[in-house]
Parts: C-alpha cells; structure tokens; sequence
C-alpha cells in the first residue's frame, strides 16, 4: 500500500526542498552532508564486528533488516513506488514506539544513518547517507535506473538507544532486467582494483576473513579511512536478504592497523547458503564497492 497518505502536512514541502536541492547538484553518494545540528560523539570501533541491528555478530548471528518495524521502531517510506530514474528522489522518516518521527540519531561510523539499498536480485548495490530535517524526515536522491522491486534497508541508533535495522520495499517501474546471482569467486575487479577475499564462511559461526585490494599487481598499502575504517562490509543473505553489516579488526590512527592491503573481518553467517558480499573502501580520494558471492558450507552435525 502506498504509504503517502501517512506523509500529509509535510509532504509537499519536501517535494519543492527536495527539487531545489537536485537543482543545486546533491546528488547522492558516499559524502552527502549530514545536518550540522547532530554531532554526537562516537568513535564506533571495536575489535568486532556487529550486524546493522546493533547485535554482536559473534553473540547473535540473527541478521537485521527483515521487517520495516523492529524493537518498535519502522521504516516508512513517502511512497513505496517510484519511476526509474538517474536520481530519483526518495523520502522516509523512522518512527518511535510511540508513532512519533525520531529527530535525535547518535553518529555512528561518523553518520546519523547509513541507507543501504539493492535490488532484490542483488544488482543495483548502494550505500548512501540521506539528508535528516526537523520534522524527522530522511531526503535523498537514489540512483534507479533500472526497474524492479529494491530492497531498502535503514541502520541508525536513536539517541540514548541501541542499534536498529530496518528493511521494506520500493517497487520501481521501469524496464525490469533480472540478472543471475555470480557464482562463488574469491576476486572480484572494479575500477581496476583487484579485491582478493581469503577466508570462508561457517554458518552459526564467526568466520575470520580478509579483503585485500591490490592495483596494477601491486599491493595497495595506502588505503584512506572512510567513514572511520578502512573498509565497511554488508553481507546479504541471497534467499531473503537478511542484512549483516559488519566492520573490521582495529581502525585508523590505533597505532596497530595497517592501511592496506589486507582489511581484517569477523563474520557470523546465520545460515548455510549463498551470501552476496559489499566491501566499500576508498582510495586516491575515491570510494569503489568490490562484490562477491560467498557460500557458507552446510552445518557440520
């Protein structure tokens, strides 16, 4: 059901901001400029990873993002369907238990939210920062360019809360374009990066994997922090796209972990099967996504 109705009031001012917002060339992307009004502190790291929920992966391999409302929080979006475009504007607000449009986000990972969204084939991969208003209302420009039914998921922390995940629908019309999950690779090329995966899943259990990123032959030793770490992971889950989002050993500035080539993970699959993996890291000023296709073997008896 479309959900605008539930959007009256503030809606229409979104529309005409979010116009003039396209106008001046916010186009969504790795640095989409977070309100200055929220700035709380904290640095996000720690020797393990966690899942998008906030959940200890190696305590609870349950992934997030299955359902738009969890821990009473839900993910409404001002529309669920959209027509397939280059910069196509989105808009959603996150509500608290009690019905009421949360303003107050604790940063993590130096952002307010992190919005994930991908096609349900797995195609379509991006990892954007929204714009947050008064009202309690997310904006931001995605690219959709092909049509078909997305997966949108939302991570944050409400203030003085734990961390949530959230997932629902977007339909978007247009030319529909279904492409086959890759198979299981350990590499994966992008930009002219070489992304070399060591290390194998173990569903119901912590798996230690290494992403190492190589150019031209050569060991990559200079990665640049983003987002506080030198590289962020989202595992999905292929049969239903539960959501791990998880982030490596150590960060920058600790004084023990290198820049490269190697980025250290602890993975949990809650599951046998096949996952679709998205390391994002940035190098030489610019942010690439290497993908893989990652089978977590059946569980040992």
């Amino acid at each position: 059901m479309n959900a605008t109705g539930k959007f009256a009031g503030f809606t229409v001012g979104l529309v005409v901001i979010f116009g003039a917002a396209l106008a001046l060339g916010s186009v969504a992307g790795p640095d989409v400029a977070e309100p200055a009004a929220h700035t709380a502190e904290d640095d996000g790291h720690g020797a393990g990873g966690h899942d998008a929920g906030g959940h200890d992966t190696a305590a609870d391999p349950t992934p997030g993002g299955l359902t738009p409302t969890a821990d009473g929080y839900t993910l409404e979006l001002a529309s669920d369907q959209v027509t397939a475009g280059a910069a196509v504007p989105v808009q959603f607000r996150i509500t608290n238990p009690s019905g009421v449009p949360v303003t107050d986000y604790t940063v993590e990972h130096e952002k307010l939210l992190h919005l994930i969204v991908v096609r349900r084939d797995l195609a379509g991969f991006q990892h954007v920062h929204p714009t947050l208003d008064a009202a309690g209302t997310w904006s931001v420009p995605l690219d959709l360019t092909r049509g078909g039914d997305y997966r949108v998921f939302a991570d944050f922390t409400p203030a003085g809360g734990e961390g949530v995940t959230l997932g629902t629908d977007l339909r978007v019309a247009g030319t529909y374009d279904p492409q086959e999950l890759p198979t299981p690779a350990a590499t994966a090329t992008v930009d002219g990066y070489t992304v070399t995966l060591d290390g194998a899943l173990r569903p119901g259990e912590t798996s230690n994997v290494t992403l190492s990123v190589s150019r031209d032959g050569q060991p990559v030793t200079d990665l640049q922090p983003y987002l506080g770490a030198y590289g962020h992971l989202v595992a999905l889950r292929t049969t239903d796209l539960g959501y791990l989002h998880v982030h490596p050993d150590g960060h920058p500035g600790d004084g023990v972990t290198a820049a490269g080539p190697g980025i250290d993970f602890a993975v949990t699959a809650p599951s046998a099967g096949d996952y679709r993996l998205f390391l994002d890291f940035q190098h030489a000023g610019a942010v690439h996504t290497a993908e893989f296709t990652a089978s977590a073997g059946p569980e040992e008896k």
